[in-house]
């Protein structure tokens, strides 16, 4: 088990059951295919970056790793062990080596919490048996590491600003010293200029605390800027993965090239002069899948045969593969 990954994640599926909005009790609920066979792998001290527009199923795959809302197939396994297989006490073992930093960093803190019983909270709840003075110790010490003043421990979170806010939720997840943070589009409710100093921060602590990181965005260039590697997801399917760099320079998958190319350039003149290729039609409803290949209904590429089957990830370079045959066979050209 020492060889193990960090954490596996193996065909990974998750469904929920919506009933229709005025029907009969008896009616049968419809079933919203959130995600649907993700697998990817992340070993010590990386950052994985995972992308896709709204609806794509990020935000779920956190969830289900941290188990907040249950999986319904696959495979989640912990340094080995399988998470899904676990009973309470085991799961909330889990919980401690395991933290997750949210979206919208004011509405996930407690408003008639102060900002030192917020970042203590998890402390306290885990390890009761830790002194007073050890827990205020170690939230000041906190709030010092990402950069908040150690006299604004008793303020409440709407006395903060939206960065603050966020700060204060990285050094809540930091309490309890976890191996693993997810941070679940941590900067999409920020200004730009706020973006870059959270982002900054979190791959200061990832390198200075070995941390292991999942930083889920929608935009793709921010996730280039702190990711090892980028998983792009589309309508909770796996499109393409691949190192970062290699990702940014040569995306194979359709979907990933219409999102690197969506990324703004700094120059206005090459800005203005380079294409801008805009997708064709609305994202498809999770409660019924496009058969075949989810993306199709969309892709400019699209042929009759890629309403057949599901697509393989297969493989276009090391560490780089893509669910797209067609274009997954002209990156290995270019490659050559």
């Amino acid at each position: 088990m020492s060889d193990a990954p960090l954490l596996k994640v193996d065909d990974l599926q998750v469904t929920f059951d919506v009933r229709p909005r005025g029907a009969w009790p008896w009616t049968p609920s419809l079933k919203l295919h959130a995600v649907g066979g993700v697998s990817f792998e992340l070993e010590k001290g990386e950052t994985l970056g995972i992308v896709g527009e709204s609806g794509s199923g990020k935000s779920t795959v956190a969830r289900a790793i941290i188990n907040t809302i249950p999986a319904s197939g696959g495979r989640i396994l912990w340094k080995g062990q399988d998470l899904l297989t676990m009973n309470a006490t085991e799961r909330r073992r889990h919980r401690q080596v395991a933290q997750m930093v949210f979206q919208d960093p004011l509405a996930a803190l407690n408003p008639r919490m102060k900002v030192g019983e917020i970042i203590a909270e998890p402390l306290v709840t885990h390890k009761p048996e830790t002194k007073k003075a050890e827990v205020k110790r170690r939230v000041g010490e906190l709030m010092e590491r990402v950069g908040l003043l150690p006299n604004q421990i008793n303020r409440y979170p709407h006395e903060f600003s939206g960065g603050q806010c966020q700060r204060i939720g990285i050094a809540r997840a930091l309490i309890l010293n976890p191996e693993l943070v997810i941070c679940d589009e941590p900067v999409s409710a920020l200004d730009v200029s706020v973006q870059a100093q959270v982002i900054n921060l979190l791959a200061e602590l990832q390198r200075d605390l070995g941390l292991s990181l999942i930083f889920i965005a929608h935009d793709l260039s921010v996730v280039k800027h702190i990711s090892d590697r980028i998983l792009v997801m589309y309508l909770g399917r796996v499109m393409e993965t691949a190192q970062a760099d290699e990702l940014i320079e040569h995306p194979v998958h359709p979907y990933t090239r219409s999102l690197v190319q969506a990324v703004p350039i700094p120059d206005p003149r090459v800005e203005l002069a380079r294409e801008h290729p805009v997708l064709e039609g609305d994202l498809p409803s999770p409660l019924k899948p496009p058969s075949g290949c989810v993306f199709r209904t969309r892709c400019p590429l699209a042929k009759p045969a890629c309403a057949a089957g599901l697509p393989e990830m297969l493989p276009v370079g090391p560490g780089h593969h893509s669910a797209c045959p067609v274009t997954a066979m002209e990156g290995r050209a270019e490659l050559a």
